[in-house]
């Protein structure tokens, strides 16, 4: 119990960053959005800890984790196939932890939001379907290269397509990372 307190009180950028992200996966799950509210001060705040932390290094390792987790996400983002809210979170999660934890945490939160979208196919036994579907949109990705033209091929499809609130799994795979590195405890 006492290295848990102490976890805590050591590690409270992590800690903190971990209940903001099951905020953003709860409201997610419920609205389907990632609120700017929550996201902008999120990203803010990481810039404002490292740099009062870290003095200018700080700042521009905060910096570089803001970046990277855009980067990370914008690419889907442009193409209609996940929402600004995702994106801005990554990109605070980036100014808490820095560009390569971002990476890992991402990659973390790539596999579990797979599994999480393969078992909602199961559940609703709509494989075919969905199988076709991403095969299609692959098929575009390759053949139309026009983010402007796939975000508007995305959005007609978006009633047919099943949502997956990438927050839930982008909040699942950040903090488990922080769990297997240590950065918890």
């Amino acid at each position: 119990m006492l290295t848990l307190l102490h976890g805590i009180v050591e590690n409270w950028p992590i800690w903190l960053l971990s209940v903001l992200l099951i905020v953003a996966a709860i409201i997610d799950g419920w609205i389907l959005k990632v609120p700017n509210w929550l996201t902008f001060p999120l990203v803010f705040a990481g810039w404002a800890a490292s740099a009062y932390c870290g003095g200018f290094s700080g700042l521009a390792v905060s910096m570089a984790g803001t970046l990277v987790g855009l980067g990370l996400l914008l690419p889907a983002y442009a193409i209609g196939g996940m929402g600004a809210g995702d994106v801005k979170l990554m990109a605070g999660i980036g100014a808490w932890i820095g560009a390569t934890a971002t990476f890992y945490a991402f990659c973390v939160s790539a596999v579990i939001g797979g599994v999480i979208a393969v078992a909602m196919v199961l559940y609703r036994r709509r494989w075919h379907h969905h199988v076709l579907q991403f095969f299609q949109i692959v098929d575009e990705i390759l053949a139309i290269r026009n983010p402007d033209a796939l975000s508007a091929i995305a959005a007609e499809r978006k009633s047919s397509m099943l949502l997956l609130p990438y927050g839930i799994p982008i909040a699942l795979g950040t903090i488990a990372y922080f769990f297997w590195s240590g950065m918890l405890i």
